[in-house]
């Protein structure tokens, strides 16, 4: 795994190895970052990474909060329970330099609390597939303050998502067993 573009770009990132089975440790491909990333940043979002306070909920190896600091993201917090997660988060923060502009939090997505800083435009859901979870977590969020009006959420399962009240769908795309459905928050 790998930076893709920006600042890090071609930065290796910790090595995943035999990951962790029951925390469901799955990173987001290269392959599949790069596509997201370039549609994303393709025009019809505007600019939705430059300055953007990114939150990566089931954050993993912290991958994508990383690409998007990569590419002139703001400040990036992320949120994984997971031991082996948690200690590939702070490897990979350590590696990319950027712990002034970072936060991770140890928690179950699904159990935010109220947030105590200013919410995000930007938010990155990639739960456990098949588990319900991205749902979950979503309430969460919405119901802790966590997502700014207008945020984009870019939420990757095992099947197309259905963006659930008070969210709108904008895309959803296809790359092996991974897809990737973009929703915003109505204002």
């Amino acid at each position: 795994m790998r930076i893709i573009a920006g600042q890090h770009r071609g930065l290796t990132l910790a090595s995943v190895g035999k990951g962790d089975a029951g925390a469901h440790l799955r990173p987001t491909s290269d392959r599949v970052r790069e596509s997201l990333f370039s549609v994303l940043q393709g025009g019809a979002y505007g600019d939705p990474i430059t300055d953007a306070r990114v939150l990566d909920l089931f954050a993993g190896t912290g991958a994508l909060g990383l690409e998007a600091l990569s590419r002139g993201a703001a400040c990036a917090t992320f949120v994984d329970d997971g031991r082996v997660a948690g200690g590939l988060i702070r490897d990979n923060i350590a590696l990319t330099k950027r712990q002034a502009d970072t936060k991770l939090i140890k928690r179950d997505a699904t159990r935010l609390p109220l947030n105590d800083d200013a919410p995000y435009d930007l938010v990155f859901l990639d739960p456990p597939y098949g588990k319900s979870l991205g749902q979950q977590a979503l309430v969460a969020a919405l119901q802790g303050t966590w997502i700014a009006p207008d945020a984009l959420v870019i939420w990757e399962e095992s099947s197309p998502q259905i963006a659930p009240a008070p969210f709108d769908l904008h895309d959803q795309r296809r790359y092996g067993d991974t897809h990737i459905t973009i929703i915003s928050l109505r204002p």
